[in-house]
């Protein structure tokens, strides 16, 4: 099944009414769930595929920004890919995607990044795995934190602005934070049906040195409180966080939240009963090379250059020998150098992430370097393990 393929905005009635069909079949939901994600999103931001006749799927695009060495580098999120069933395998997600990239590409978008239902597709145009998305578990009755250093602040009326310059503080400390799209944040603290959202400021209302957002729930196999969104400024801060979730032993079975795949916050807990409960990896996709590393922060007190040689199949702009020299924490591109770093840009992901170390990359066959290559390409992308706390 072969076709020509026409991407565009969507903006007819017709097909947003299309879209939402395709997507609560992609997504199995219904009950008016796909429309009013479109309308949270904005009509503007989606964009559809046509073939054979008719539309035949769509994405959702969230402009935002990814926390990368202390910088903010803006970064384009990539949510409801669907096509129709009947459509699937004619080549329609790829053209779909592949136009995507080359719009973001003329705007100067340097990242990009997605949640994949199934990796091979979005490899093939260039994403790779940037970071892990972590749900963590501990009983109640284990944490054992008692003293509350700080006092807690119910928020009554809850707007995200309230929460942003806090947010901000921790997100510019954290390895792949986003700066949330407006969506998200909305997403965030609009309870669902059946829940009953709490909110507290840790520390006094007027400087307080984090908070904490969850909701309750009765399972079948006990009582969860799972907290929907954290930050976390200080040490007394984050005593007083577990102390204040230790409080609830008495009617709550286990606590649930997102973090790192090594979560600092754990080592305040007298024993090892903290768990992942599951984790996946999101993918990142180079689309600007020389934007995206001239735009990311890099460890202060190296100064030193890397030269590069990439491979980009799609986006031709990226491809050739590049210079990266890095001093006082920031990073300059020039072309041309002795292209001792050799990589496609799929593998420049988990590298600019530091999700993988050069040689880690290199003995998985992912990028070829010489000895000096690896070494510098070691310290430019020190990092701690890159995540986000969001889904989209």
């Amino acid at each position: 099944m072969t076709a020509q393929f026409e991407y565009s905005t969507l903006a007819d009635p017709q097909d947003i009414q299309q879209l939402i069909y395709i997507l609560e079949q992609c997504f199995i939901t219904g009950g008016g769930g796909e429309e009013a994600y479109i309308n949270l999103i904005g009509v503007e931001n989606f964009r559809i595929i046509r073939g054979f006749g008719q539309l035949v799927g769509g994405l959702a695009t969230l402009d935002m920004g990814q926390w990368w060495g202390g910088v903010r580098v803006p970064m384009t999120g990539i949510a409801a890919v669907g096509i129709a069933p009947e459509y699937r395998g004619s080549g329609a997600a790829i053209a779909l995607m592949q136009q995507m990239l080359k719009e973001l590409y003329a705007r100067g978008i340097p990242l990009s990044a997605l949640y994949p239902s199934i990796q091979s597709l979005y490899r093939k145009v260039g994403y790779e795995q940037g970071g892990s998305w972590c749900n963590w578990e501990v009983s109640t009755k284990s944490i054992q934190v008692r003293e509350q250093p700080l006092p807690l602040q119910p928020i009554v009326s809850i707007n995200h602005q309230v929460f942003h310059q806090l947010y901000q503080q921790q997100a510019k400390l954290t390895h792949g934070y986003l700066d949330r799209h407006p969506a998200i944040w909305e997403r965030l603290i609009q309870p669902d049906e059946k829940e009953t959202f709490y909110a507290y400021f840790i520390g006094t209302k007027d400087q307080p040195e984090g908070y904490i957002l969850f909701s309750q729930h009765s399972k079948e196999d006990g009582t969860i409180l799972r907290i929907k969104d954290w930050v976390i400024l200080t040490v007394v801060a984050a005593q007083t966080f577990w102390s204040f979730l230790a409080s609830h032993r008495s009617q709550i079975d286990q606590v649930r939240w997102r973090s790192s795949v090594t979560d600092s916050l754990t080592l305040l807990l007298p024993e090892q009963t903290a768990k992942l409960k599951n984790t996946m990896r999101w993918l990142l996709r180079v689309v600007d090379v020389v934007k995206a590393l001239e735009m990311r922060g890099y460890p202060s007190g190296i100064e030193t250059e890397l030269h590069l040689e990439i491979q980009d199949n799609l986006l031709t702009g990226n491809n050739g020998k590049f210079i990266l020299s890095v001093a006082n924490g920031r990073g300059e591109v020039t072309k041309g150098g002795k292209g001792e770093l050799q990589l496609d840009v799929r593998e420049l992901a988990p590298l600019y992430t530091s999700l993988f170390a050069p040689y880690h990359l290199q003995i998985a066959g992912k990028l070829h370097g010489t000895e000096t290559a690896i070494s510098a390409a070691t310290q430019i992308f020190a990092g701690s393990s890159p995540w986000m706390a969001d889904f989209f």
